[in-house]
C-alpha cells in the first residue's frame, strides 16, 4: 500500500462526516468548505446538516489494518479532513462514538485527529481513554501565537502518545507553546486560489523552537495555488516524524 492522499504527512484519510463550521482566521478559505460545495453538499455551518456514510465506508479502516498487518508495516490514518471529531454538533457526536471501536479494532493504524476545538477534547475522550490509545495522535491546529491556548491550556493537559500541533495555514509565529509537552510539529503556508502570504521567518522560528526543544519538525510546504507546492524550507526537504511515548502492542490492542 503506497500514499493514498494528497497530505504529505500522513497515508490515508479517514472521515466519520463531512462537515463544520468556521471558529477562528485559519478557517477562512477551507480547503474541506470548498471541495464539500463542489460536491453539492450544503454541510458548512452550524445549523447545517452533516453528511454521513454507511457500513462499506467505516469498514475502510479494517481493510487498510489487514493489509498493514500483512506487510509488518504501520500506517497513519487522518482523521478528519472534512469535518471536526469534537466539534459540538448532534451527528458528530453519534459518528464520533462509532469512531472509538473502530480504532480499538485498528491496532496497525495510527490515527491522527487534529482539532481546532481543543476545549471539547477532554470531555469527549473514551472512558477507557487512561493514558492514552497507544494507536491515536491527538493534534491541534494553531495558526499564530493567538491560539497557542489550544494546546498549552488544553493538549498539553491530555495524556496522549502523540501530541502534535498543525501551523497550517500559517498566518504568523508560533513560538509560545508550551514545547516540553509537544511531540510534533507541522507547518504548511495556505494553499488556493485565496492564499494568504507568509513570512518564511514563521517557519525557521518554528523550526529553531522545535530544535531546541527537541520537537519533530515537518515542513508540509510554503504558500500557492496548489497544495504540496514550495516544498522545502531553504532549500531542504524537512519531514520528522515523532516517536510515541508509547510503542503499541497491537496484540493487546486486538484483544
Amino acid at each position: 500500500m503506497g500514499q493514498n492522499t494528497f497530505i504529505a504527512w500522513t497515508d490515508d484519510t479517514f472521515n466519520i462526516a463531512w462537515g463544520c463550521s468556521k471558529v477562528s482566521p485559519g478557517c477562512q478559505n477551507c480547503y474541506a468548505d470548498g471541495f464539500a460545495s463542489r460536491c453539492g453538499h450544503d454541510v458548512w455551518g452550524v445549523n447545517k446538516l452533516r453528511l454521513t456514510f454507511g457500513a462499506k465506508h467505516w469498514n475502510g479502516p479494517l481493510n487498510w489494518n489487514r493489509k498493514a498487518e500483512q506487510a509488518g508495516k504501520r500506517r497513519r490514518v487522518f482523521c478528519s479532513s472534512m469535518c471536526d471529531v469534537f466539534e459540538n454538533h448532534p451527528t458528530i457526536d453519534q459518528e464520533r462514538e462509532k469512531l472509538w471501536p473502530l480504532v480499538r479494532a485498528t491496532p496497525w493504524l495510527d490515527w491522527q485527529i487534529l482539532t481546532k476545538r481543543a476545549e471539547r477534547i477532554a470531555d469527549n475522550l473514551p472512558a477507557n481513554w487512561g493514558q492514552g490509545y497507544p494507536n491515536v495522535w491527538l493534534g491541534v491546529s494553531v495558526e499564530n501565537n493567538d491560539y497557542v491556548w489550544r494546546f498549552n491550556d488544553h493538549l498539553a493537559k491530555i495524556p496522549a502518545v502523540v501530541r502534535f500541533v498543525s501551523q497550517e495555514p500559517a498566518l504568523g509565529l508560533v513560538t509560545d507553546l508550551d514545547w516540553q509537552n509537544l511531540d510534533w510539529l507541522i507547518y504548511g503556508g495556505e494553499s488556493g486560489k485565496n492564499y494568504r502570504p507568509q513570512d518564511l521567518n514563521w517557519a525557521r522560528a518554528a523550526k529553531a523552537k522545535c530544535e531546541e526543544s527537541g520537537v519533530a519538525f515537518f515542513y508540509k510546504q510554503g504558500n500557492g495555488f496548489k497544495s504540496g507546492m514550495n516544498p522545502q524550507l531553504d532549500g531542504k526537504v524537512i519531514q520528522e516524524f515523532p516517536v510515541p511515548r508509547v510503542i503499541p502492542d497491537v496484540f493487546a490492542l486486538a484483544a
